[in-house]
């Protein structure tokens, strides 16, 4: 099936009110999950409606089932019996409200402190010249109210703050890498690792597997990767172990090399 949807309506809900209904008949089915091939058009979407990439669903009951695409990435969606997903907005806000009366009973949010008077000298007994700032934004009251302490704002500040803006920014910068090379056609066979329960012999032929989502975790994780040459190294890793276990005129040697071509341009080097 298809829906085309004129574009001066869409990303107005109307895809997830059909995907919602559908769960629903799905319940009244007994169908416990459904399985589709996303282009990267489309994984966007599925995502949005609770599918993910990890395949949950026994290979079992689905094998010959539906057809296999190449540059196409399988999705799973889990259809929980138990919620009426046409009710899903309603739950949502009701849990957003439960949180929120949560969070009140212990903030001081709620607490609004005077303006400070034109001549406000507070006293910074005890400050060093390296956390004068600090300390003068503690004497502010409500500072110390709400959970801040004069170690926490020296940390914020400074050389500290340089840091973590440094390696923020790496992060970022990695992160988008991934997401490019994700979005290729040729990157379906390094999405994710392979299975050694059907490839037996991988791991006596690759000693080192990598895949690009454990690049993404590790990225995430914000302390393995220092530079985007380590980045490099364990993309072309990827790349290699490709080449050493496939036969050369194979389609995922193909999309091995591709991969090499695209990410020579990215500054890794």
């Amino acid at each position: 099936a298809f829906c085309a949807v004129n574009a001066s309506h869409q990303v107005k809900g109307y895809g997830t009110k059909l995907m919602n209904l559908l769960k629903n008949e799905a319940i009244v089915r007994g169908i416990e999950y459904f399985i589709t091939y996303a282009d990267n058009y489309a994984i966007g979407y599925f995502k949005k409606q609770g599918f993910t990439k990890a395949i949950a669903m026994p290979k079992s009951r689905y094998t010959g089932l539906i057809k296999d695409y190449d540059g196409g990435t399988m999705m799973e969606c889990y259809v929980h019996p138990s919620i009426d997903y046409t009710r899903v907005p309603e739950m949502i806000a009701a849990q957003r409200k439960f949180i929120i009366d949560r969070i009140r009973l212990r903030a001081n949010s709620h607490k609004v402190y005077p303006p400070l008077p034109k001549d406000f000298q507070p006293r910074l007994d005890g400050s060093s010249r390296g956390n004068e700032s600090a300390a003068l934004a503690m004497a502010i009251p409500g500072m110390a109210e709400a959970g801040w302490t004069l170690q926490d704002l020296v940390s914020s500040t400074g050389q500290g703050k340089e840091a973590d803006r440094a390696k923020n920014a790496l992060k970022s910068e990695l992160l988008a890498v991934i997401r490019k090379i994700d979005e290729q056609q040729f990157a379906w066979p390094f999405r994710q690792p392979v299975d050694t329960t059907e490839v037996k012999d991988y791991l006596e032929v690759v000693k080192t597997p990598m895949d690009l989502s454990t690049i993404e975790k590790m990225i995430r994780k914000g302390d393995h990767y220092k530079s985007k040459q380590m980045l490099y190294a364990d993309l072309m890793l990827m790349v290699n172990n490709c080449k050493l276990y496939n036969d050369e005129k194979s389609t995922y040697v193909s999309c091995a090399m591709s991969l090499e071509k695209f990410i020579m341009p990215l500054s890794l080097k």
